[in-house]
């Protein structure tokens, strides 16, 4: 069945660089624990698998956010790490201790057992999205999202999270040969899963190279950004509905690699953390016929200020990134208001709220000034 008209297409309109007549926002992690509504789900679906497995769940709690909040876009609720479960590495989720898979990747034999999986196995994840996306009926556009290769190999090698990713990096440049051949596959599934995405009804694509800032200089080229590139370039231009789609890379902590993103990667939109300019990286990347759209950068830890706080701080970076683009018949420098990382589950949602607000009503009175 054909999909309902987009009504709000601000961040599409940002994501290619169009004047909007605000600045569109949306949150990294804005479906989750920080919602009471989000908790009441998961209780109900009884772990965070039998949530994000069941396509009626998912449709629920990634429109819960926009229940709330006048957001600008939906993400599809999932997570960065079903590509490899779907390899058959088991991912679980034990309370308070993060993702973990029952096998690891950290030998010859191991490496050559990978393979891009058959994506009936990540079934649930596209009928979510087509759930997902009829549910919205037009409200807001839908992205979908899978973590890097490079990411993806950090928790494959480790078998959970790491405050150091040792044994990634051990076989990074103990056995740089064998993390390649995993980068490859990653890569090529990565590609295969956000195409499957797309056909079924994403309308934008993010790819999480969450731990691509963990990398030395050089190592990041080489590891992370040149299969990101590969990634984009097999991606599909066109959406189910034969409209274009959008591809947002953000790296954490990839700031100092800005110039060589925007010139490596084949995509519309840079992600930035906390740790970037607005304002210089607009400079750096953002200018020109070939500039990219920013995305971000607000400290998450901003929204546990008191409201009237977390309003400035929005402020602040609004005007930090400058004049928004406000020529209709040209393209120029836009921005997507974001966290600079995921949302934290202790955040009252009643400071979302103030930050929506904010804005939405600054970045209006710009565009009218």
């Amino acid at each position: 069945m054909p999909f309902a008209p987009l009504q709000n297409d601000s961040f599409l309109r940002a994501c290619w660089r169009q004047a909007t007549d605000h600045t569109p926002i949306w949150l990294m992690r804005q479906a989750g624990r920080y919602l009471p509504e989000y908790v009441a789900t998961r209780a109900r679906a009884g772990s965070f698998m039998g949530l994000a497995t069941n396509v009626d769940y998912a449709t629920e709690v990634t429109l819960q956010p926009l229940d709330r909040f006048p957001l600008d876009a939906a993400i599809l609720f999932s997570d960065i790490l079903t590509v490899p479960d779907a390899m058959g590495l088991g991912l679980s989720f034990e309370a308070g201790e993060g993702p973990r898979f029952a096998r690891t990747v950290r030998d010859e034999a191991a490496v050559d057992a990978l393979q891009v999986p058959d994506l009936e196995r990540l079934r649930y994840v596209f009928d979510a999205v087509a759930s997902i996306r009829r549910a919205l009926a037009g409200r807001v556009p839908l992205i979908g999202f899978s973590g890097s290769p490079w990411t993806l190999a950090c928790y494959m090698v480790e078998g959970s999270g790491s405050s150091d990713w040792r044994h990634a990096k051990a076989l990074m440049y103990g056995r740089p040969d064998l993390m390649h051949r995993m980068l490859a596959v990653n890569a090529d599934a990565v590609a295969a899963y956000l195409n499957a995405q797309i056909d079924a009804g994403a309308q934008a694509v993010m790819v999480f190279d969450s731990w691509g800032g963990a990398l030395a200089d050089g190592a990041f080229h080489e590891f992370s950004l040149a299969y990101t590139a590969r990634v984009l370039s097999q991606l599909k231009r066109e959406g189910a509905d034969g409209q274009r789609v959008p591809r947002i890379v953000f790296t954490k902590g990839g700031g100092l690699w800005l110039e060589a993103m925007a010139s490596t990667l084949d995509c519309e939109v840079l992600g930035l953390d906390w740790t970037v300019d607005l304002a210089v990286a607009r400079a750096r990347v953002g200018e020109g016929p070939n500039g990219k759209a920013l995305q971000g950068n607000l400290d998450p830890n901003v929204l546990f200020a008191p409201p009237g706080r977390v309003a400035a701080e929005a402020v602040r970076l609004l005007d930090r990134f400058g004049a928004p683009h406000r020529d209709p018949a040209t393209t120029g420098p836009t921005h997507i208001f974001n966290l600079g990382h995921g949302i934290s589950q202790f955040t009252p949602p009643e400071h979302v709220a103030a930050l929506v607000e904010a804005v939405h009503r600054h970045s209006r009175a710009q565009r009218t000034a």
